[in-house]
């Protein structure tokens, strides 16, 4: 049988358990600080009002001197809800919209980590809040957590086609000014070209009929001194 050294085995073990026992305290304490960081960072969304809403008309508490609350009908509860998806809906197309970007410029080291910790949390708690308003939508009405995401996007996509027509026609008469200005401006200088050329061609004019009147003026000069010369060589 072999002897065991256990006295020079101690050292070895007790290495082992300090560093163990160090790394699980560095660990824990890295843990809580990342933690502690995320929750005072900024939200990715402001307040949640559609929530906010839907859950007082839920939670409704009696006034003073009343016993029991008053109770909020089952169609707006509903509605409250709905809105709530829509709201939903909203943001998760802006994160879809806003993922690419951020993951461009997270590469070129443009913006923090701080930012992608933001975006991150945002995804985390919109996923939590679409299982909670399906887990709503199915109290109110058993299936209804199957299409409510269904209408509020139709809801939205609609809100926006509206929001788009009333920026178009709040921009017409803007643009209609700026044409007429524009076609205005057009005819003037069209107006004034023709104007140019118009003199252009009539000073031309006037020039060729000068040069004509001089050679008409030096042709009769010339006729009496051929004249003279004929009668010279006659003699």
């Amino acid at each position: 049988m072999f002897d065991i050294d256990w006295m020079s085995l101690a050292l070895p073990f007790a290495y082992i358990t300090v560093l163990g026992g160090s790394l699980y305290t560095f660990s824990t304490i890295y843990r809580k600080r990342k933690a502690s960081e995320n929750a005072n960072l900024e939200p990715w969304f402001p307040p949640h009002l559609q929530r906010n809403v839907y859950l007082t008309l839920l939670h409704m508490e009696p006034e003073a001197g009343q016993e029991k609350a008053p109770k909020v009908p089952d169609s707006v509860i509903r509605a409250a809800l709905l809105r709530r998806a829509v709201e939903d809906i909203r943001r998760i197309f802006q994160i879809r919209t806003s993922k690419q970007a951020l993951n461009t410029l997270l590469q070129r080291g443009s913006v923090g980590e701080d930012l992608n910790q933001r975006f991150l949390r945002a995804e985390r708690e919109i996923q939590e809040e679409l299982k909670d308003v399906m887990s709503e939508a199915n109290a109110l009405a058993p299936g209804w957590g199957q299409t409510i995401f269904q209408s509020a996007n139709e809801i939205f996509y609609n809100t926006q086609l509206r929001t788009q027509l009333d920026e178009i026609e709040s921009r017409a008469a803007a643009d209609k000014e700026w044409w007429e200005k524009k076609r205005e401006t057009i005819q003037k200088d069209f107006l004034k070209e023709l104007d140019q050329e118009s003199s252009t061609k009539g000073s031309t004019k006037g020039v060729s009929d000068d040069e004509g009147v001089l050679v008409d003026s030096g042709t009769p000069a010339a006729t009496p001194s051929g004249a003279s010369k004929k009668k010279k060589g006659k003699k």
